[in-house]
């Protein structure tokens, strides 16, 4: 009688194999990948020149105010609004992160056996002439090339997956900073060339009643040819520029529904009253214009208002590094390509692969899971590479070329940042006095043209005179309005400079 079998011979070698492969798993922490740390900021500690002091109520910095919070008008969120749900730049940046972390997530299930259930079943004829078969059948668990990474090869590479998983998140933050800023500095774009499209409309109508009263005079001998030209050429002149406000607005719609994604609703386009200029240095913001008065002149006053965006503090150099999106996103790609350099190393070393199974097999299939035998199989393979050609040696130094030019690119980044925002602020520190000053321009002007047309119409001076005062009270007219466009998309690109727009609203 045969004798039972002791718990130890009991025991087959695939489970005797099971401390070996908690070894090695323990083994497996080891990590080939250079300590990463931060490189220095390429910039001075402070700002070029001292930035102006924002206004008290101002104490939140731009990464911590959001975007709804910045922007006062009601119709431009409800457009930004709409960008960020229908544009489709900011679309594609959401379905990066979806891809990026799809990759890490295949990286991070390599460290992991990929266990598979299987089945087998093969009939080949004997081969002693009995005209009989052999039958076998096999079923069970099994996994196939398992790396053991003792090494950290596959520990880098996901490693690196991660890093680019967390920039495509950065990535997106940057591209919905953008869109915010782009949408609002198009609709300011919009609101200007409605204003100046007024201001034309308005230069029209006094040239043309010039024009009319300059003929009148021909024909009673009060006034020559000459004048009537001028006249002529000066009332063209303000239509051309007419037909370029229209297809300056038709742009800026194109391009707003463009940013928006979606047709633009005809209640946001209604033109927002215009905004004049500042009344002095110290405002917060332009102030609004009010209707030309009655009298011929196309002249725009204006009262104070407002300011249409929040003001934010300028803070310190150094926060720039953990507030723009884009300077976080370049350092994860320098550390991705810190990691593929631990990867590259890896490579030099041996890699142990292992295949395993266990299941049951028979020669019969109805038999197979009653009767059949019960076992297991396990099998290692270690590869060390002798000669490839200098493959690695090239692959390794590809991947500290790659983490050098990620330095490059992460500290130009932060290079870029600091002059943005240093222009920015230099914006801030004298658009408001220039548009003080021209609005003065402007006044000063408005006050000549209306004196010269009144020496005019006295037959005091020449139609000359009153030409070149209306000439150039156009001129300076369109030039306050693009100073103080310019003076609101300044506000806008400092808060997107700052950090601005680029957290992410819950869900």
């Amino acid at each position: 009688m045969t004798k039972p079998a002791t718990p130890r011979q009991a025991r087959s070698p695939f489970a005797r194999t099971l401390p070996a492969l908690a070894v090695a798993a323990v083994m497996a922490g080891c990590s080939l990948t250079p300590t990463y740390e931060r490189p220095a900021a390429p910039v001075a500690a402070d700002w070029p020149a001292p930035a102006p002091a924002a206004p008290a109520s101002a104490t939140r910095s731009a990464s911590e105010l959001p975007w709804a919070d910045f922007v006062g008008d009601a119709s431009l969120r409800e457009l930004i609004r709409l960008a960020l749900v229908n544009n489709r730049d900011l679309r594609v940046a959401v379905l990066n992160i979806e891809q990026a972390r799809a990759t890490w997530q295949i990286r991070r299930a390599d460290q992991f056996p990929t266990v598979n259930l299987g089945a087998t079943g093969a009939v080949q004829p004997k081969t002693d002439g009995s005209g009989g078969t052999n039958s076998a059948y096999t079923a069970g668990l099994s996994f196939t090339g398992w790396e053991l990474d003792l090494f950290g090869r596959v520990a880098s590479l996901k490693d690196a997956a991660l890093a680019q998983y967390l920039a495509s998140e950065d990535a997106r933050r940057a591209v919905q900073a953008s869109l915010i800023a782009a949408v609002a500095n198009t609709w300011l774009n919009l609101q200007t060339n409605d204003e100046l499209l007024a201001i034309t409309l308005s230069t029209l109508k006094t040239r043309e009643d010039s024009l009319r009263l300059t003929r009148l005079r021909l024909d009673n001998g009060a006034s020559s040819a000459l004048d009537v030209r001028q006249a002529e050429s000066l009332t063209a002149g303000a239509l051309a520029a007419l037909q370029q406000q229209q297809r300056l607005r038709a742009q800026d719609l194109n391009a707003l529904t463009l940013l928006v994604g979606q047709p633009l609703p005809p209640a946001l386009l209604v033109p927002a009253p215009a905004p004049a200029s500042i009344a002095d240095g110290r405002s917060a913001g332009p102030p609004q214009a009010r209707p030309a008065p009655s009298g011929g002149s196309d002249v725009h006053k204006v009262t104070s208002v407002g300011a249409i965006f929040s003001e934010v503090p300028a803070g310190l150099p150094s926060d720039l590094l953990t507030r723009r999106p884009d300077i976080r996103q370049a350092e994860q790609q320098l550390i991705a390509a810190n990691a593929n350099i631990g990867a590259a190393r890896a490579a030099f070393f041996p890699r142990i692969t292992l295949t395993a199974a266990y299941g049951t097999a028979s020669t019969g299939l109805t038999n197979l899971f009653e009767n059949g035998f019960w076992g297991g199989t396990l099998a290692g393979q270690v590869l060390q590479p002798i000669f490839d050609a200098g493959r690695n040696e090239a692959n390794l130094a590809s991947s500290q070329a790659g983490r050098d030019i990620a330095v490059a690119q992460y500290e130009k980044a932060i290079q870029s940042a600091f002059r943005e925002v240093a222009d920015a602020l230099a914006g801030r520190a004298t658009l408001g006095a220039q548009l003080a000053a021209q609005q003065a321009q402007v006044d000063a002007e408005t006050d000549r043209f209306r004196l010269a047309d009144l020496r005019y119409r006295n037959g005091v001076s020449s139609y000359l005179e009153v030409l070149d005062s209306q000439r150039s009270l156009f001129l300076l007219q369109q030039a306050l309005a693009q100073v103080r466009l310019a003076y609101w998309q300044n506000q806008v690109t400092l808060y997107k400079v700052l950090g601005g727009g680029a957290a992410v609203p819950p869900a």
